[in-house]
């Protein structure tokens, strides 16, 4: 078993940072965290409470992740499980539920009541309809993106999975729902579910007063919240800090999150609570000024900052989001999808507009020559444009498509975020294919 308390708090009260795996693990470990308390490290964490009459669980990871994570629980533990809440409906968190409920149907023993947030439901119908879509954006997002797969891993999981479809073989919904609160007791164990927005529209966490433990889901994720992904559907960063802020109240010495490490000590868990709430406070204060003085979304993209001193925490790396993509974010969610910009209300086609941005350049070459000197000097952000111009005004044109892959891989390689690896990679990798020009 692996000391993950001892691990946490060498790396916040140090400072120590070793890189994303260091702190989103994907071992499907068991450790004891204490003697009723456990947690399986897999692409999203299973955190175990032994209650006298039963498992609890929130989250059962990924449906390809289940058999490991089931088999190295009952070496800890052969009490069936009684109840699994679900922090949220990610299919990294709800997948493996199907293991489960099997196991019991196995051994005789009463199907685990399953507890989520009545948002549950509709996500899941929500994903169903539009599999295709977020197979394709999970492709990009991930890495994968070619023959129908879909490559799941990076910074959150650390390990690359490819499946077949956007969920698991079969879905297992709630049985037991709520809206605002819910306190469910299990023996002599007693769960304060409650609900806020943040990541999602369905997000649950808990109190367990118990053992003065707060079950966070994806409200912690030990990188800069995931606030902002700007192939996802809606985040709500203002109501996630407000909920950090009312777990910080509850003077909590255990913190579980479902990515990254258990934090313990009251001192050190207020820390991360109030630290990710003020980063997360800061930009949205900035991104609203902003709108309220009547700026457009690109002139506010970039004047809003995160101060340093926060991003350089080892719990609030933009390696998986960053804030840039949260003002994003916060934008569309009072603002709407009018970017402040005249032009780009009803928009020519980029195609052509690159056509014409090309004839003025002299040329798709040209645009190709600027674009490189560009990237040569380190301007990568208009470097991209050029030659996204470039190749949208000759599809296909091999030099063009080969600059583009040449910038997109520099671009990669330069950033910290998966998110913005992964888009830039799918772009390089698409461009590769039409250039001829091996990886």
């Amino acid at each position: 078993m692996a000391d993950l308390l001892g691990l946490s708090a060498r790396y916040i009260d140090e400072g120590i940072y070793e890189g994303p795996g260091s702190v989103n693990r994907v071992t499907t470990e068991l450790s004891e965290i204490s003697e009723d308390i456990s947690v399986v490290e897999a692409f999203s964490h299973v955190v175990t409470f032994k209650t006298g009459d039963g498992l609890v669980l929130f989250d059962t990871s990924l449906e390809a992740f289940a058999g490991g994570i089931q088999k190295n629980l009952r070496a800890w533990s052969d009490e069936p499980v009684n109840t699994i809440a679900f922090t949220h409906g990610h299919i990294d968190h709800i997948s493996g539920a199907g293991t489960f409920v099997k196991e019991a149907e196995e051994n005789g023993n009463p199907r685990p009541r399953f507890v989520g947030h009545e948002n549950v439901r509709p996500r899941f119908e929500r994903y169903e309809m539009t599999n295709g879509y977020n197979a394709v954006i999970n492709g990009r997002q991930f890495g994968g993106g070619s023959g129908g797969k879909n490559l799941m891993g990076g910074t959150r999981g650390g390990k690359d999975l490819v499946i077949d479809r956007f969920g698991p073989s079969e879905w297992v919904y709630p049985d037991t729902t709520f809206r605002d609160h819910l306190a469910v007791k299990v023996g002599d164990t007693v769960f304060d579910m409650n609900h806020s927005k943040g990541e999602t529209d369905d997000h649950l966490w808990a109190w367990v007063p118990q053992h003065k433990a707060i079950c966070a889901g994806d409200f912690l994720i030990w990188c800069f919240p995931n606030a902002g992904n700007p192939q996802k559907v809606q985040r709500y960063p203002l109501e996630w800090a407000h909920a950090l802020r009312q777990m910080e109240m509850k003077g909590a010495e255990l913190l579980l999150p479902a990515h990254g490490l258990p934090i313990g000590g009251k001192e050190r868990v207020r820390t991360v609570l109030s630290d990710m709430a003020t980063a997360l406070e800061t930009v949205v204060e900035q991104t609203l000024k902003l709108m309220n003085e009547g700026a457009r979304l690109n002139d506010i993209v970039h004047s809003v900052k995160v101060p340093q001193h926060l991003l350089d925490k080892p719990y609030l790396r933009p390696t998986y989001d960053e804030p840039e993509f949260v003002v994003n974010n916060i934008w569309r969610l009072y603002g709407g999808w009018y970017d402040g910009n005249p032009a780009n209300l009803k928009p020519a086609t980029e195609a052509a507009v690159a056509l014409e941005m090309a004839s003025l350049a002299g040329g798709v070459e040209k645009l190709i020559d600027r674009a490189r000197g560009l990237a040569e000097a380190g301007d990568m952000r208009l470097a991209c444009h050029l030659v996204e111009m470039a190749t949208l005004a000759a599809p296909d044109h091999k030099e063009a498509h080969g600059a583009r892959a040449e910038i997109y891989g520099r671009r990669r390689e330069q950033e910290l975020s998966l998110m913005s690896k992964g888009i830039y990679g799918y772009a390089e990798r698409e461009s590769r294919k039409i250039s001829d020009v091996n990886e």
